[in-house]
């Protein structure tokens, strides 16, 4: 249950870390680091009262709220479907893919700052821990994450050169050290499956691929571990 606490209480503050990254991406991982943890400016007392901002300030909580509940249930989840051994490496891995699911749904923009250190993480996790996979397999997961998306973007560009965006391969990547090859192929397939419901779903024909490799991701993890 207390990792449950710790899960909601993180989710709390996924919109608004996402609106920090929101104000000053694209940015190099040393700059976006300052902005990330520089105090944000405060409104004075009439633009508090403001009705728009009081509008907008009612979603903002009410998104906090709701990403609260997810990640206290996913991270309750973890703990009962992994075990409390290496529970810091998977809540991890989960908050982080929560986290880039709400950045990219808001900004079309997968940073750096996040993807990188959720790959290297993976590679040492394999390393030091080797719960899921071996480093062999990480390195090898890495790899296909990268090369699977460009070679699968080689036959497609001639219908949409932005397929696959740099942040999608970086993202995928990063999973694939977390999984291996084999489950990563897994995660790729589920996430063009969520994709297309949600495109058919709101009638459009291009979205965030973001959101959808995450969820993919968690579903893998929970499914296969």
């Amino acid at each position: 249950m207390l990792y449950a606490v710790y899960g909601f209480v993180f989710g709390i503050f996924i919109p608004y870390m996402a609106r920090r990254f929101e104000k000053f991406m694209p940015a190099t991982f040393a700059y976006a680091l300052y902005q990330l943890f520089r105090p944000g400016k405060f409104l004075s007392s009439d633009q508090r009262r403001d009705a728009r901002y009081l509008c907008l300030k009612k979603k903002f909580l009410w998104r906090s709220f709701m990403w609260g509940l997810v990640s206290s249930a996913l991270s309750f989840a973890a703990v009962y479907q992994f075990g409390a051994a290496h529970i810091v490496w998977y809540l991890y891995f989960i908050w982080s893919l929560l986290l880039l699911t709400e950045i990219d749904y808001r900004m079309y923009l997968l940073p750096d700052i996040l993807t990188i250190p959720l790959l290297i993480i993976g590679s040492v996790y394999a390393v030091l821990a080797g719960g899921w996979l071996s480093p062999a397999e990480s390195s090898l997961g890495a790899l296909a994450g990268y090369f699977l998306p460009v070679v699968a973007s080689l036959f497609l560009v001639w219908k949409d050169k932005d397929m696959f965006g740099g942040g999608d391969i970086k993202l995928l990547a990063a999973i694939g050290a977390w999984f291996g090859p084999e489950k990563l192929i897994y995660t790729i397939l589920t996430a063009v499956v969520l994709f297309s419901v949600y495109a058919l779903l709101k009638r459009q024909r291009s979205g965030a691929f973001g959101p959808a490799i995450a969820a993919a991701a968690i579903i893998i993890a929970f499914y296969f571990f």
